[in-house]
């Protein structure tokens, strides 16, 4: 499979992977947008952020408590929807930023959240691509995504601009704005030249590993949020039961069940967490896992089967912009590889509402 043969496909999911330099560069646009939201929430002095969405929205709010942790310095969390929406807890959320994504806007308990939040007297702030959508009318601001339509069905460029969305709000909240609305557009144009070279190495990927039927995927701090997000392209493109883990939490019992038809996707990042991310990698490697080494310290991880290298980002924060490009090829690859159609996963449609 070479990167001839990915375009003669004419995948929906290939296609808006292809779209998400675009897709980061519209989003700059609006970056003024973003400074006010983070000075409104700055002026109210509310530096308890709670994050809420679903699928690919929560995987980009585990990124969003380091975007806000180690920018602004503020606290910052994934909430639990059900706990208020569901089993009625009656929060006090005064004094809270609520940050709701949903590309859609239009996931109805997320909307129902932020209407009981801005009942509460938190400031609630929807990123969504639908400006008139219910969640735009539920929150007190409304910031754009600019992501295009969503046309396939495993979310990409979505979850990428929501990246891009968290640490511009965060920056900005830091007084940080100018250097990562910098720092995103050069990681669009990293990313830009770096999707053809991905694209024609996946198939020496891929087709190794057609017979995967599980796998773990590995990452520490923010490239956690990395980890889970491309668990969840797996599951929904290649039929892997892929699982999401922490470097530290392998060694602690679910590296038992690793073995020689068990991958470890490993991302590497160069930062305080690598040595973690290594260790891991060298115990999964003793227990006879194949390794693929991703992210920007791919080399960092010895006897990988495969790599699939990153640029080192502007700025060490941008990483996950990057580290995700090759779990998402690989899910589009790995499909492939098996007989799938990742544009009609079975038993799955556009999702916009939680089961």
């Amino acid at each position: 499979m070479n990167a001839a043969v990915l375009d003669a496909a004419g995948s929906v999911l290939l296609s808006e992977i292809r779209e998400q330099p675009a897709a980061l560069e519209r989003l700059l646009e609006h970056a003024p947008e973003y400074a006010a939201v983070a000075a409104e929430a700055r002026r109210r002095n509310t530096s308890l952020v709670r994050m809420v969405g679903h699928g690919s929205s929560d995987n980009a709010a585990s990124f969003g408590v380091y975007a806000f942790g180690l920018l602004p310095g503020w606290s910052a969390m994934r909430d639990s929807i059900s706990l208020s929406v569901y089993y009625g807890a009656e929060l006090d959320l005064a004094g809270s930023t609520i940050v709701a994504l949903s590309q859609s806007g239009a996931t109805p308990d997320v909307v129902e959240y932020v209407q009981l939040a801005r009942s509460r007297g938190a400031f609630t702030v929807g990123i969504t691509n639908d400006l008139e959508s219910p969640l735009a009318e539920a929150a007190e601001a409304v910031l754009p995504l600019a992501a295009g339509d969503e046309r396939a069905i495993a979310a990409t460029k979505t979850y990428t601009a929501q990246l891009a969305a968290l640490t511009l709000l965060a920056a900005h909240a830091a007084g940080a704005g100018a250097a990562y609305v910098d720092g995103v557009r050069a990681v669009a144009a990293l990313l830009a030249d770096l999707l053809p070279v991905l694209e024609g190495q996946l198939g020496a990927v891929a087709t190794p590993l057609a017979f995967v039927g599980r796998m773990f995927v590995i990452g520490r701090g923010p490239e956690f949020a990395t980890a889970r997000e491309i668990s969840l392209k797996l599951l929904e493109t290649c039929r892997v039961a892929a699982e999401p883990l922490t470097a530290t939490d392998l060694a602690h019992g679910p590296v038992a069940a690793v073995d020689a038809l068990f991958p470890v996707y490993a991302v590497a990042a160069e930062d305080e967490a690598l040595p973690a991310v290594v260790e891991a990698c060298r115990r999964a490697r003793a227990a006879g896992a194949t390794v693929v080494a991703s992210g920007p310290a791919a080399a960092a991880i010895p006897d990988a089967a495969f790599r699939l290298p990153v640029p080192r980002p502007p700025l060490p924060l941008l990483g996950p912009l990057l580290s995700i490009a090759p779990g998402q090829l690989l899910a589009w690859a790995l499909a492939h590889a098996k007989g799938l159609d990742p544009d009609r996963p079975a038993g799955l449609d556009k999702i916009t509402f939680a089961a």
